[in-house]
């Protein structure tokens, strides 16, 4: 059987449609990520990620810095989406998630930049940082899919998610990209904004994605078709509580799911003005999260 996208199915059902319609309803309550700040962001309201209820790209391009399996030999076809929920204070893409530089689109050009990632090769469409426009995204994915899209579809996003939107992706989504970032609330609160709830939500939405979509599936050259990839970024002084996210992932995922175990932290934004963030990684504690993840027998891969 000829692979192609799960969105295909919700496409000939017009599941895909309704969706987007139905979602469209909550901006005016907004409740898209778990901090359901309730503003009307089709108005003046603007929640926590400073985002309004019109899609915002930064960038759209071929991207070969992600995982093998994404960029294969022609690249991530990557869609960087202005503002983000999560607001971490180390971010290295600030400009983007926390000034929302950008430029406003419509459904129907957000679908011809999918159309044109496709043309130029790319292996897949990769949604970076996309839950606060989930309605448009959904609506963009059903023009292009209507238009020869066939590209599985990455959902790129930094795990603070709800189980009730999750929900809504089963079926649209291919291929999950969680970046996991703490395990300890108090950190979360401190260094995101106040998401005290993160290490809680985090780990329902890992549990959701991998009911959804498995382990990670290659194609015969070994490009990402379907399932989990989960990311992983080790923070100076443990603060990102790896441990805990190794053994959640072996004990209560599967030791079998695809890891990418990050060492490239590096103070950014405004990380400097605390001390406990200031520096990179030593490649100590990197190498303790690495030999914990082996010794759960965790699959490892690097960019």
């Amino acid at each position: 059987m000829t692979w192609q996208p799960v969105y295909l199915s919700s496409l000939e059902s017009g599941a895909l449609r309704e969706t987007a319609d139905e979602l469209y309803s909550h901006y005016r309550a907004c409740d898209l990520c778990p901090r359901s700040c309730g503003v009307d962001r089709t108005g003046e309201g603007r929640g926590v990620c400073g985002a309004g209820a019109v899609l915002k790209v930064s960038s759209a391009h071929p991207h070969f810095g992600e995982e093998a399996p994404l960029v294969g030999r022609s690249g991530s076809g990557t869609i960087f989406f202005s503002h983000c929920g999560l607001r971490c204070l180390y971010c290295q893409n600030w400009e983007i998630s926390h000034e929302g530089r950008g430029s406003p689109l419509e459904e129907a050009e957000l679908a011809r930049l999918m159309l044109g990632l496709q043309e130029r090769g790319c292996h897949n469409i990769n949604l970076v940082t996309p839950t606060h426009y989930l309605p448009g995204i959904l609506g963009a994915l059903e023009l292009a899919a209507r238009e020869g899209l066939r590209l599985p579809v990455v959902y790129n996003t930094s795990g603070y998610e709800s189980v009730e939107m999750l929900q809504r992706l089963e079926g649209v989504v291919d291929i999950y990209l969680p970046d996991v970032k703490y395990a300890e609330p108090a950190f979360a609160a401190a260094y995101s904004a106040g998401a005290v709830d993160y290490p809680e939500r985090v780990e329902t939405a890992l549990e959701e994605m991998f009911r959804q979509v498995g382990l990670l599936q290659t194609d015969p050259s070994g490009v990402a078709r379907r399932g989990l990839l989960i990311r992983h970024l080790v923070l100076p002084r443990g603060i990102a509580g790896s441990e805990r996210l190794v053994r959640f992932v072996a004990e209560r995922l599967d030791p079998r799911v695809t890891l990418n175990i990050m060492a490239q932290y590096r103070p950014c934004y405004r990380a400097s003005g605390y001390p406990e963030l200031s520096r990179g990684i030593t490649a100590e504690e990197y190498a303790r999260v690495l030999a914990l993840a082996e010794s759960q027998g965790l699959c490892h891969i690097e960019c």
